[in-house]
């Protein structure tokens, strides 16, 4: 019993059907991650804004300038 050969455009027909499957859940991730991380960056802007704010008011420091 002797089994077919395996020819290129066989792999190369499988290889394509697997890949064409992969790429589309890729996309549909793609664009909800970069959702997430533009909005995980926007929260972490406003956090650091506003820590910063804070302890500007903590530590404010007056200069007194005199003339002589």
């Amino acid at each position: 019993m002797a089994q077919p050969r395996i020819t290129r455009e066989d792999l190369e027909s499988k290889f394509r059907e697997a890949q064409g499957g992969w790429q589309g859940k890729l996309e549909d991730k793609k664009q909800t991650i970069v959702s997430a991380i533009a909005v995980g960056g926007v929260v972490l802007l406003i956090i650091f804004f506003l820590l910063g704010k804070r302890s500007g008011k903590k530590k404010t420091t007056f200069v007194e300038i005199r003339r002589v």
